[in-house]
Order: C-alpha cells, then structure tokens, then sequence
C-alpha cells in the first residue's frame, strides 16, 4: 500500500508542477495508461507464445509465466506473501532438495 501511495504522491506532484509553470501533460492520461497497459501486456506475449509451442494451453501458458502478477504487481491485502511465495516457487530446487 505504502508504494500506492508514494505513486500517488509523485504524480500529484507532477500534476502541481505542471498547473504552475501552464503546461499540459504530454499525453491525454487515458491514452497514456493505455499505452502503459500495452507494454505490460506486449512483455507477456514472448514468455506466453513459449509455453505454447512447448505444448501448453493458453491459460496454463498465462500462469507458468507468472503474467498477472507482473502485470498489477502484488495487490495490497492480507494474501500478498502467499503470492509472493507462488511467484518464487522454483520447481527444480524443490526437486533438488528433496534428494
């Protein structure tokens, strides 16, 4: 929550600086945050289309690369370490350290 809000703050800041010196963003905030949203999407095309072509589906493809997570971040809330705990879960060395 505390980076939420520091976020918040910074962009209220900029929003002061800019009402000060009479400058308009450089985009229209909606299609900023669209903009924002394609990149974070597009980052997940690549990983996703892997899975796929090593025979995964789409949805089992979207969860192996972790693709909600990096795309909202870790929502505040009383389940966020359980999901940071899924998001670093490594497979192998659970493997390795069983033997």
């Amino acid at each position: 929550m505390h980076t939420y809000l520091l976020s918040l703050g910074a962009g209220l800041l900029v929003g002061i600086v800019y009402s000060l010196l009479n400058v308009r963003s450089p985009a229209p905030p909606v299609v900023a945050l669209v903009g924002l949203l394609g990149i974070l999407v597009g980052e997940q095309i690549i990983p996703v289309a892997k899975r796929m072509v090593e025979g995964s589906h789409l949805a089992a493809a979207w969860r192996q690369s972790h693709g909600m997570p990096h795309i909202f971040g870790l929502l505040p809330g009383r389940h966020a370490q359980e999901m940071q705990a899924k998001i670093n879960f490594d497979p192998e060395k659970t493997y390795e350290q069983e033997k």
